[in-house]
């Protein structure tokens, strides 16, 4: 027989409770922000050399840099983000809980510990 479902109540919970009341705000924050019309660049903009010069504060481009600041924000977090995940899907924990990195041998330790088998160049 099963049996529904029940809320266990207890100190557990504060974590989840902040967590939607942050979601409540940043949506009541993002819902109600006004962004300006969006606008296009100037024909015949060089946005590469624009990019390039910005970086390095030469104030030489014809597209103001602040423009794409935000844009050039969000993908680095996205990026940085990435690489962090990459590196923790590369370590892979032991059986006695020590964290080891991936194979590198084309797989033989894996086979051996695999097969227990004690030759290593058995093909």
């Amino acid at each position: 027989m099963t049996t529904k479902p029940q809320l266990k109540l207890g100190s557990h919970l504060v974590p989840g409770l902040a967590a939607v009341a942050l979601f409540v705000v940043m949506a009541v924050v993002f819902l109600g922000a006004s962004f300006p019309n969006p606008q296009g660049f100037a024909e015949g903009a060089n946005l590469t050399a624009s990019i390039g010069y910005t970086m390095f504060n030469l104030g030489f481009g014809s597209v103001e840099g602040e423009s794409m600041l935000v844009a050039f924000e969000i993908i680095d977090l996205v990026l940085v983000a990435a690489l962090v995940g990459a590196v923790l899907l590369a370590r892979r924990e032991g059986e006695s809980g020590e964290m080891r990195t991936i194979l590198a041998d084309g797989g033989q330790e894996l086979k051996c510990t695999l097969f227990d088998n004690d030759e290593e160049g058995d093909q």
